[in-house]
């Protein structure tokens, strides 16, 4: 019998939080009732009910009740929560909620895990621990640190008869100038387009790829500096800018377009989407790393990792469950959807070879190398207020009423104040 709960929708309106205490099993033994958040989609909670049908085997005195909430309003709901002390047990967290979550003290420490033989924490890449960590505390464990890649469309670079991302790659001519060109040659047919950037259009974050590539980042190393004014961010705006209204090979603001629609020869995203793309059967696909520019290749890392929420009355199950979810065992189940922190997972066939994945060589050149290439988002307190003043001067580029250099001088005048305090 399944054992598990799953509440979708608002955090607000489920039950089975924290505060809340347990019972009596019918042997005596008390009844432990844990909360677990997400953002996921039907196809994630899946793998964790089945994650959990092993647990409670050795757990019976264990349920877990699983919480989902859209990714746009889970950060919002989580400080929501944090207020009126109904925060879950564990959850996911994302890179940019982190230093949110810490600086308002709702995250427990947990790190005894880095003591855990068991645990083996080492296995975990190092560069996909860092934004956990604070002086001698532990915030986070992280789950999936896939790096930003490039989906491309094989049968419309064949149509054209383009040499593919993947045998530019190999030849080392995979560069922004190489991606720019195949770009306008793929949107000559009327309705489709070379290139998105965008999975939403609050997801410009892809862009900095570029930015890093010609030797320019969003923050300086302390983040206490907005830098993406610089000319390396000037050309990156003005590659956006030309490709979604001189070569009009990007869609803009408000077209409708969609890569497993067959429409888009290129698109920017992480290793999650491949469980769309495993669902297309239209049109070939492949996938390849970001391109290269003049300092080299910058990839963005994504994270999302597991935490424990302060409060809550359960911390030894707490923690244990997130043992389990972050060990070997829990990665290898997950890795179908997420691309794993853990070194042995993550190289591993199984892994690699999951089927209606890739071709090994694309997996192996596109995940395995950037994720030891690739950086984290740069990430702070204020992000929220941060991506808002960014957002605004997307709007300006999309409507065509600023120039890429003045866009990025308004965004420092108005982001800096909140860096530097």
């Amino acid at each position: 019998m399944k054992r598990w709960g799953v509440s979708a929708g608002f955090l607000l309106i489920v039950a089975g939080c924290s505060s809340s205490g347990g019972s009596a099993t019918n042997d005596g033994e008390e009844q432990i009732e844990l909360t677990f958040s997400t953002w996921g989609n039907e196809n994630h909670i899946a793998v964790y009910e089945e994650l959990l049908e092993a647990y409670y085997v050795d757990h019976p005195n264990v349920n877990v009740t699983i919480q989902t909430t859209p990714f746009p309003d889970y950060q919002q709901n989580m400080t929501v929560l944090a207020a009126g002390q109904e925060l879950p047990d564990i959850g996911w967290a994302a890179e940019r909620m982190v230093p949110q979550f810490i600086e308002n003290n709702i995250l427990a420490d947990i790190g005894v895990l880095r003591q855990d033989e068991s645990f083996n924490f080492d296995d975990i890449l190092p560069g996909t621990i860092t934004q956990y960590e604070v002086d001698d505390a532990l915030y986070g464990v992280p789950f999936s640190s896939p790096p930003h890649i490039i989906y491309y469309n094989k049968t419309l670079f064949e149509e054209k008869g383009l040499d593919t991302p993947q045998e530019l790659e190999s030849r080392g001519d995979w560069t922004w100038e190489a991606f720019e060109e195949a770009a306008a040659v793929i949107a000559e047919d009327e309705g489709v387009y070379g290139a998105n950037f965008f999975r939403a259009w609050e997801t410009w974050e892809n862009l900095l790829a570029h930015t890093r590539a010609e030797g320019g980042d969003l923050f300086n190393e302390e983040t206490t500096e907005f830098t993406w004014n610089s000319d390396a961010g000037i050309s990156t705006l003005a590659m956006l800018d030309r490709m979604m209204f001189e070569d009009r090979s990007h869609p803009r603001a408000g077209d409708q377009v969609a890569f497993e629609a067959g429409n888009v020869g290129m698109f920017f995203d992480v290793y999650s989407y491949v469980s769309t793309a495993r669902g297309i059967d239209a049109f070939e696909w492949d996938i390849a790393p970001v391109p290269l520019g003049s300092a080299g290749r910058s990839p963005i890392l994504g994270q999302a990792g597991y935490v424990m929420f302060e409060g809550t009355e359960h911390p030894e199950e707490a923690l244990d469950l997130i043992r389990y979810f972050a060990s070997e065992t829990g990665m290898e189940a997950t890795s179908t959807y997420f691309a794993p922190p853990r070194a042995s997972v993550l190289e591993s066939d199984a892994f690699i070879e999951q089927p209606g994945n890739p071709p090994r060589e694309s997996m192996e050149s596109t995940i395995l190398s950037l994720s030891e290439e690739a950086r984290v988002l740069p990430i702070h307190p204020e992000w929220q207020n941060i991506d808002n003043h960014i957002l605004q001067g997307f709007d300006r580029l999309f409507g065509q009423t600023a120039e890429p250099a003045d866009i990025l001088e308004q965004m420092e005048a108005s982001i800096n104040p909140l860096v530097q305090e």
